[in-house]
């Protein structure tokens, strides 16, 4: 099956949970997400009519997306270190990965170097896995609360991942923990920010069901994934 085949079957549930948990599926984006995925595999995407594409690391986006011909958009879904934000600037439309205050002054930093309002997302840990990043829940207004003062950078909600795990339970909340988040946060800081970006191809239903409205989709979309 083809990765447009594929997209559209992804859809199709996402339509399918949505209705059932009384969402819009309008609301909801699919971001393909093409790390180690070759320059021909993102491109016959792009060419299928997918848009909106998910690299983990930077080197490996500033390699690839040069070669891209087309329309498309491109987010940063992995952790991000400070020293590679200036290319994470350039050529990514949201950084979903912010997770400390020092990150954040520095995506400002290179945002602010050449004009540019960077969308973000905080990461945070729900799962409380030490082996995953991401702030804690508990830190996770304090950050927000830094970055609104930061001019250059344009906050607009949440990232997490849940365990790798076959507790379907686990993994709900996981997730709903990040949504009382968002809202407890909008809460404190009179704020409207709406964006969830939650649920892998393995768990993107359950992620749906608790207001996800990015999932970041690979192995599902591409297929089994290049060695890399």
């Amino acid at each position: 099956m083809g990765v447009i085949e594929n997209y559209n079957r992804i859809l199709k549930e996402i339509e399918e949970r949505a209705a059932a948990s009384g969402r819009n599926s309008g609301d909801i984006h699919i971001i393909a997400v093409s790390k180690t995925f070759s320059v021909d595999a993102i491109q016959a995407a792009i060419d299928c009519g997918i848009r909106l594409f998910g690299e983990n690391k930077v080197q490996e986006a500033k390699r690839k997306i040069p070669e891209l011909k087309g329309e498309y958009i491109f987010h940063m879904v992995g952790h991000l270190q400070s020293n590679k934000a200036r290319d994470a600037v350039r050529f990514f439309d949201m950084i979903h990965s912010i997770d400390s205050v020092s990150t954040a002054e520095k995506v400002d930093q290179e945002a602010a170097r050449i004009g540019k309002k960077q969308k973000v997302l905080i990461q945070v840990n729900t799962s409380g896995e030490e082996t995953k990043s991401g702030v804690p829940a508990g830190s996770a207004l304090e950050l927000a609360v830094a970055m609104r003062g930061m001019k250059n950078l344009d906050l607009k909600g949440l990232m997490t991942m849940a365990p790798f795990t076959d507790d379907r339970e686990l993994i709900r909340g996981t997730f709903r923990s990040a949504r009382k988040l968002l809202d407890d946060i909008n809460r404190a800081m009179n704020t409207e920010l709406i964006e969830l970006s939650m649920g892998m191809s393995s768990d993107f239903r359950i992620a749906v069901e608790e207001g996800a409205t990015m999932v970041r989709i690979g192995t599902a979309l591409f297929g089994e994934r290049d060695a890399g």
